[in-house]
């Protein structure tokens, strides 16, 4: 009567397990705590009934058997129904560009150490010196664009949204940059006439995605809805393009081609471009931020400029360095902390 009672009672629960649940199965830790509780009733309820004694007979052992065993079924089944779907709470956002998306800056004293699983990349290449394998998850320890970049803005984006952010939330990010190369490189329809023509040390870069960059990005972020939600997309590009009038659509067009193939609703994925360096910092390219990236919010609805305004620079013509790199990132971050509203972490 005990076990048949019980199982009533776990029957009503059984139904509303996922939303009872959900929270519970997004936090590692408490998840695990309540498998180990659920083992420990588990164990109890098991010797109780293979317990063999005169007041039990066989046919009542059997029946006890088959009791915990509907029990074990009803507890097990909506939790694993809930463990296979996407944390809502984890946020993925794609990356790509040039050489300063690629990241080339040097980690500062206190960037050393960092270690917070809540920021996460799903590496896009392999990485055997680190032992990181395409296709799965890592804490965001650099480099998380391929080996031998080290820092960039992404970095320090995911970084600060995690340090912002209510605990219940993850980042994820997904870069897939190349340095150097015109935003063609990432249209799945004209990629290939693009890289055919360029130069040797790009190819290998590119070799590195199979060829086709677009088509990495799209096959990792496919691989990254299964365990969360893509929330955005970052691009710091228009070195290589910084006379095109063309690149606002270009970039529309490869945005649009991403939510189709990803199937996102692009009034859910917010796009947000970088500047480049400006006059005054000595770049080359300072154009690009007064003749073409005003146009980019005018062709694609929900895309934002993000201010590159005194980011500190390597005093080179295109680069920032890691100070410049790091106010780039919190700016990213900043714009899309204020587009999704997120729960702020309490003070």
């Amino acid at each position: 009567m005990f076990l048949t009672a019980n199982i009533r009672i776990i029957f009503e629960l059984s139904k509303n397990m996922p939303m009872l649940f959900g929270n519970l199965m997004q936090n590692a830790s408490f998840f695990s705590l309540f498998l180990q509780i659920m083992c420990k009733i588990a164990i109890f309820a098991f010797k109780i009934c293979f317990k063999t004694d005169e007041k039990n007979s066989k046919s009542q052992i059997y029946m006890k058997r088959r009791q915990l065993f509907t029990l074990l079924l009803l507890f097990c089944l909506p939790l694993m129904a809930q463990a296979g779907k996407p944390d809502k709470n984890f946020h993925i956002f794609l990356c790509f560009g040039q050489s300063n998306m690629e990241a080339g800056a040097r980690p500062a004293e206190q960037d050393k150490d960092f270690n917070d699983p809540r920021f996460q990349f799903l590496a896009a290449v392999n990485m055997p010196r680190t032992q990181r394998e395409m296709g799965h998850w890592y804490t965001a320890i650099p480099p998380i664009c391929r080996e031998g970049n080290n820092m960039g803005p992404v970095d320090f984006f995911g970084r600060k949204m995690i340090e912002s952010i209510d605990k219940r939330y993850r980042i994820g990010v997904i870069n897939v940059s190349v340095a150097g190369a015109k935003i063609q490189l990432w249209d799945k329809d004209d990629y290939k006439e693009y890289i055919d023509n360029e130069r040797d040390w790009m190819k290998a870069i590119v070799n590195q995605y199979d060829g086709n960059p677009y088509q990495r990005l799209v096959d990792m972020a496919r691989i990254a809805q299964k365990d969360g939600v893509i929330k955005g997309i970052l691009i710091h590009q228009g070195e290589s393009n910084s006379d095109d009038p063309k690149w606002p659509e270009r970039v529309a067009k490869i945005y649009h081609d991403l939510c189709a193939d990803l199937d996102l609703n692009p009034k859910d994925v917010p796009l947000l471009a970088g500047e480049l360096k400006h006059e005054e910092q000595g770049g080359v390219c300072w154009r690009f931020n007064v003749d073409i990236l005003p146009n980019l919010p005018k062709t694609l609805p929900n895309s934002y400029i993000i201010s590159s305004k005194d980011c500190e620079s390597t005093g080179d013509q295109f680069h920032f360095s890691t100070e410049g790199m790091r106010t780039l990132g919190y700016r990213y971050a900043e714009q899309m902390l204020k587009l999704h509203k997120y729960k702020m972490k309490k003070k």
